[in-house]
């Protein structure tokens, strides 16, 4: 069934083999599709360390996870999730096209290559709805501050369940005609045909571009946007508590979307390009640029989005101290360890009520004589009624005039 878009009769030893589809047969030799000796180096190296690094990283995100039970919250599940699929990366797909580039061309044949287009494409999509589904769970984390229970567990499964169906169902169709996996750029890669200009092929990747890269990037930004917006909410009135806070997920955020466009959108729009733009635009050296950037996401989500993480930075050193970890304020949060305030507006519509997390005092915000916020107790409008504290959630509340 693999080998059904395959021609593996047309090839010569020192050429790249050729791909049936139903413009004919595309065959063309090393010397059209390859690099030069160094530049077929410099990418084994670069291969070579992005297979190595991420190996190494996601092998460890993985250890941390079994070793430490308190590691295992909902999120967290998200996580490790996303650090196996990229495992997986680096071990059935990074050492064939290693191996590949320190030949200059590639190694396991027709099938072989099929093969590696497909896994290769149906685990970077699963990472990439994966982030989606992450920064979407916090975003309702933080719209419903609750704790982990059952329910939780359950949500999360079925993100993970419905990351790698969505994934499959748009890698298993070039197995069936709907477009076809082949050589890539230099011929030491394989993915989707790019270059095919079918509308077979055209209608593919138009749908694989839209549904597979800018609506999970169109998720993220809408979740994490949303959840910047709550903390700013809170930072305009308790900002010695909150600036921190905002600054911190501030940097994430930036940190987690530029990250992601680094990756995949070079690699996107060069599948764009070389589908819609003239024969021979994209050369093998521009191609490989963008191939080399999606890979590296392997070994660069472990660092952005685990190491990142409190919870797991401290069970990294406690591994590597050989003791417990130290227990600190992030191991008594689960789902909830990206927490926002959450705006709630009252039946009379004048009223908008922040709530948080927190196990310090509840504060009610209502306006002075000038027009201007004054803070009070919750459990009266006073203006100078002292604060009521050990209350397990704040509760902080804006008087809007309108």
């Amino acid at each position: 069934m693999i080998v059904s878009n395959v021609s593996i009769g047309c090839g010569r030893a020192n050429s790249a083999w050729c791909t049936g589809g139903s413009a004919g047969h595309l065959e063309e030799t090393t010397s059209d599709r390859t690099l030069t000796p160094t530049g077929h180096l410099v990418v084994a190296v670069c291969l070579g360390f992005i297979g190595t690094f991420g190996f190494f990283n996601n092998l460890l995100v993985l250890v941390l996870f079994c070793r430490y039970k308190m590691l295992r919250s909902p999120i967290n599940y998200l996580l490790v999730s996303i650090s196996l699929s990229d495992l997986l990366v680096c071990v059935v797909g990074t050492p064939f096209s290693f191996a590949a580039s320190t030949q200059g061309r590639w190694l396991i044949g027709p099938a072989g290559c099929v093969w590696y287009g497909f896994a290769n494409a149906c685990l970077g999509i699963v990472s990439l709805i994966l982030l989606a589904v992450l920064s979407y769970e916090r975003y309702c984390t933080m719209m419903r501050p609750t704790q982990a229970d059952a329910t939780n567990y359950k949500k999360v499964g079925a993100g993970i369940a419905l990351s790698w169906g969505y994934s499959i169902a748009w890698t298993v169709p070039p197995l069936f005609g709907w477009s076809r996996y082949g050589p890539e750029g230099p011929g030491t890669t394989c993915s989707v045909d790019w270059a095919t200009k079918t509308p077979n092929n055209i209608s593919y990747i138009l749908c694989l571009f839209i549904f597979c890269l800018i609506i999970p990037f169109m998720v993220i930004v809408f979740s994490y946007g949303k959840l910047l917006h709550g903390i700013k909410q809170v930072s305009r009135i308790n900002t010695s508590v909150s600036r921190k806070r905002e600054q911190r997920v501030l940097i994430m955020v930036v940190t987690m979307v530029v990250c992601y466009l680094l990756c995949w959108l070079p690699y996107g729009i060069t599948a764009l390009v070389a589908t819609f733009g003239r024969p021979g635009l994209v050369t093998p050296e521009a191609s490989i640029v963008p191939s080399l950037l999606a890979k590296s996401s392997t070994a660069i989500n472990p660092v952005i989005y685990i190491f990142m993480n409190k919870q797991f930075y401290r069970c990294f050193c406690a591994l590597l101290k050989c003791r417990k970890p130290e227990r600190g304020s992030s191991f008594k949060t689960s789902s909830k360890a990206v927490k926002a305030f959450r705006p709630i507006r009252r039946a009379n519509g004048n009223n908008v009520t922040l709530v948080g997390p927190s196990l310090a005092q509840a504060t009610t915000l209502g306006h002075n004589s000038g027009g201007g916020l004054r803070q009070g107790g919750s459990s009266g409008g006073g203006g100078n009624t002292p604060p009521v504290a050990a209350r397990p959630m704040v509760s902080l509340v804006a008087h809007y005039n309108g």
